[in-house]
């Protein structure tokens, strides 16, 4: 047993690790500042005796005595991080030298939750763990992709500077049930307006690609990049390399949730990326992990999810 700290942890992806952990049989703490996580998420652990909720602002100083930390605090979909842009800026950089300094002090293993936002729009497809990306560092997505890049750095200086255990995981898109509804993301977008017959907001022509990976996926990858030995750090891309077309995805969930939807067309957001897939060779190589579930089979399971959440509503 081990005795694990996830901030973040009732967000979508952190409510997930925090299952995961726990059937393994860990104890669990769960910090969260409840921004965009949400009780709901976890409420099924609460009576876990291995599991305990922390509430808390990863940019203010903390203590646990804990093994491992995975440091997953910061709003991820634009509408969230776009609305306080200077704390979603702190998050990334504060946050990141709290949990570190905190990982130096108790010699725990640390994890940071990076992201495919750190390559920008990138003029390589797909993206490689050495692309350097293509990053504005004055536009309005800027708060995120920098935040996420200068944690990196912070996360490989305490690294050389003071030895301490670290892994990155640069996530690309994921998707599954406990997608905040209105978090402006893609999948949750298009489920949400199809469910309810609406018309799908494809910005630009939908010629945009991204890869979509299912949450179980990314969590069993993030689990064995923890696992590995402290001699491989990353940075790792875990994602689907599967790639597909903005209105390819629409035309999909259209007819898995057999909606009277139409496509509407929107313009593109600024500095949004055209491309957006990862090469995860270094994810086969290293972790001997690579995605299991395919697009459609993890649609179903997040359209079911949205459907018991809207008729809850």
């Amino acid at each position: 047993m081990k005795k694990i700290l996830i901030t973040g942890g009732s967000g979508f992806i952190g409510s997930h690790l925090c299952g995961r952990l726990l059937k393994e049989g860990n104890e669990v703490i769960c910090m969260d500042n409840f921004f965009t996580g949400a009780k709901q998420n976890i409420t099924h652990l609460l009576g876990n005796p291995n599991f305990e909720l922390f509430r808390h602002d990863v940019t203010m100083p903390f203590s646990a005595e804990v093994d491992e930390i995975y440091n997953l605090a910061c709003p991820a979909s634009p509408i969230h991080y776009q609305f306080d842009a200077i704390q979603t800026v702190k998050t990334s950089v504060i946050g990141a030298v709290n949990v570190l300094d905190l990982a130096k002090r108790i010699k725990a293993k640390v994890l940071q939750a990076s992201t495919s936002e750190v390559y920008g729009d990138p003029n390589m497809n797909p993206q490689i763990e050495e692309y350097w990306g293509n990053v504005n560092p004055v536009g309005i997505r800027s708060c995120y992709d920098e935040g996420k890049r200068c944690a990196e750095t912070l996360f490989m200086d305490y690294h050389r500077m003071n030895k301490v255990k670290v892994k990155i995981v640069r996530i690309f898109n994921t998707y599954g049930p406990r997608m905040h509804p209105n978090d402006g993301r893609v999948v949750s977008n298009f489920i949400i307006q199809a469910l309810r017959n609406e018309d799908l907001s494809v910005y630009g022509k939908g010629e945009q690609t991204r890869s979509f990976q299912y949450v179980d996926d990314l969590i069993e990858g993030v689990i064995r990049l923890m696992n590995t030995d402290d001699s491989f750090i990353g940075p790792v891309n875990i994602g689907n390399p599967e790639e597909y077309f903005i209105i390819e995805l629409a035309e999909k969930i259209i007819q898995l949730t057999q909606s009277k939807s139409k496509i509407i067309f929107r313009p593109l957001p600024q500095d949004d990326p055209m491309q957006r897939c990862p090469d995860i060779s270094l994810a086969k190589k290293a972790l001997n992990w690579e995605p299991k579930v395919h697009l459609e089979e993890g649609l179903l399971k997040t359209i079911r999810y949205f459907q018991s959440v809207l008729s809850i509503r």
